[in-house]
């Protein structure tokens, strides 16, 4: 038997060789490569990733073993929370119907997800789908592995001003400008974001916070019947949303990035704050995190399901895991990444200081879950009523190069993005090759995915490929058909350099600043490189897109249907 003694003398061990090993280990050797035995899969949110990688690795050096002799070692995979929830409910149906049997190395061992309402969903659907089987564990009885509250992210002369307001979400019903909440703050608009609630914790948790704050009610007190009634002033709040995102801390670090003419506040971890301030570059200024008087504190909890698809052996390995995981030395790895420890008695280290724009004592009434079923209904209400509207103008280069599997697979990425438009979502598509066909309307009738799905069968890949010609046409059309209160966004899709163009790059560059987040249009520009490194140019691509506070990202046919719905968040 392991004593408590021998317990720490073995986590102190690790803890020192990990320092070692990481000091004479290049950042980019994969140290978990060459691993034997079970493994141990992590399924956890992006708050987590970080930490269970540094982790991982002193851990897996130790080439542990149980006291039977297993060998076994951890893996990493972090995503956005609801994407955690949705993976394993996807694994559980596969199971449930056959697909997947219960030793399918497809299963994680351990879930966590960033806080506990989506720990309740995912209790709530799996309940749904095996009735009285108990597979996901109460929350209690789920060990802490770490935390980090929810804050306003803003510079310091909008952090000011705000911070002694109680309840932010109240005045941003109606304000329009910053000095419309507080008068001693510039008369700038505001813009405002956050994560999707659909994809990420930190969305859902701020999505929840607004039906709190307008309903005078505490989370946990809601009911179906509230959402209904005051979602038309979480609508209000909504219509201050510059851009949705997929994860917290690409938010956070877009903020920082873009300036406060893209975003002046954000909804995110104290921990994005305190990476912003990290990562700070000579000239950047510096942000401050400012705490709600209620808010939620993002438990991350370490779910081991009592399911048929995690074994007594991983159960066991789970239970070594965790203990690690919440092990003085391992715990300080958190707090060097600014996230707060689990375990009491545990320092917060100099990250969690005012030098990182954040209150090491911050006081807070800390928000408990609504019911998974409000949670569903406010979820349903924010995809059909409350979410920002957009238009997205999709840039489709069919030229020659597109033939092969290249051509179907934008085929069906496009169809599952026009079946999977909400009420409030447009786009139009624009077809261009040595050519540049008129736009197709889309929205989410059945008329317009009809339209949608005749476009898509009268693509062919031929001719050349005028990019600078199709997006600066694709831009003037924007312009002329702007959506207001909405998010008006350029998604282009290319496998090629520009080829037969009337105008330069840098005439491109010049009319796209006209048009950009410092304008009143506020068009964003993103690109797609497809396929092959070497058919289409990278850095012309990248700069288009940062233009125009967009970014840029690589495609193939394996990958663009993923590349797709990760790209849909944003608007």
């Amino acid at each position: 038997m392991i004593t408590k003694k021998n317990q720490k003398i073995k986590y102190l061990s690790i803890y020192l060789l990990m320092l070692l090993t990481a000091c004479a280990t290049p950042d980019n050797t994969n140290t978990t490569k060459n691993n034997q035995g079970l493994e141990i899969k992590l399924l956890m949110g992006s708050a987590l990733g970080d930490f269970c990688e540094q982790a991982a690795e002193g851990f897996n050096q130790q080439q542990p073993k149980l006291n039977d002799g297993t060998s076994y070692y951890i893996s990493c995979d972090a995503k956005g929370s609801g994407d955690v929830v949705t993976t394993v409910m996807s694994f559980a149906e596969q199971f449930q119907t056959g697909i997947l049997s219960a030793d399918a190395p497809e299963f994680p061992t351990i879930i966590s997800v960033d806080g506990e309402i989506y720990h309740a969903q995912l209790k709530y659907r799996m309940e749904q789908l095996f009735p009285g089987q108990n597979y996901i564990p109460e929350i209690t009885d789920a060990p802490m592995l770490t935390n980090s509250p929810m804050v306003f992210m803003a510079q310091e002369d909008i952090a000011n001003a705000i911070e002694n307001v109680d309840d932010l979400f109240k005045p941003l019903v109606t304000a329009k400008t910053h000095r419309d909440i507080n008068s001693s703050a510039p008369p700038t608009p505001i813009y405002y974001v956050h994560t999707a609630p659909t994809r990420s914790n930190s969305g859902l948790q701020t999505l929840v916070s607004q039906f709190a704050s307008v309903s005078d009610k505490r989370p946990e007190n809601m009911t179906v019947a509230d959402v209904t009634r005051y979602q038309n002033q979480v609508q209000q709040i909504q219509s201050k949303i510059t851009r949705y995102g997929k994860s917290t801390s690409s938010l956070a670090k877009s903020m920082v990035k873009n300036g406060p003419f893209w975003a002046s506040i954000g909804s995110v971890y104290e921990s994005s704050v305190i990476a912003a301030n990290t990562h700070r570059q000579p000239g950047q200024p510096k942000y401050r995190a400012v705490y709600p008087q209620a808010t939620f504190t993002s438990n991350m909890r370490a779910i081991v399901p009592n399911a048929p698809w995690v074994s007594e052996v991983e159960k066991a390995a789970a239970t070594e895991i965790i203990a690690y995981l919440r092990s003085p030395e391992v715990q300080r790895i958190a707090t060097d990444l600014g996230l707060r420890p689990a375990v009491p008695g545990i320092p917060l280290g100099t990250k969690i200081s005012a030098a990182f724009g954040v209150d090491p004592n911050a006081k807070y009434d800390s928000y408990r879950p609504p019911k998974p079923e409000v949670v569903e209904a406010m979820l349903k209400s924010w995809q059909v009523y409350a979410k920002k509207p957009s238009l997205v103008v999709v840039l489709v280069d069919s030229s020659g190069s597109m033939q092969g599997a290249k051509l179907p697979a934008v085929q069906n990425t496009l169809q599952t993005y026009i079946n999977s438009l909400g009420p409030n979502n447009q786009i139009a598509l624009i077809d261009f090759d040595s050519e540049i066909r008129p736009p197709v309307v889309v929205d989410g009738t059945p008329e317009g995915r009809d339209r949608g799905l005749q476009f898509i069968s009268n693509l062919k890949a031929e001719g050349g490929t005028m990019l600078y010609d199709a997006t600066l046409y694709a831009r003037n059309w924007l312009q002329q058909n702007l959506r207001n209160q909405a998010i008006n966004a350029i998604l282009i899709l290319t496998d090629g350099e520009d080829s037969g163009s009337q105008i330069q790059l840098n005439q491109l560059k010049n009319e796209l600043q006209k048009s950009g987040f410092n304008s009143d249009q506020r068009i964003a520009l993103f690109t797609v490189g497809y396929g092959k490194e070497g058919e289409f140019n990278s850095d012309v691509l990248e700069k288009i897109a940062e233009l125009n506070a967009g970014y840029y990202r690589k495609g193939n046919p394996e990958t663009i249907s993923k590349l797709m719905l990760d790209l849909q968040v944003e608007f």
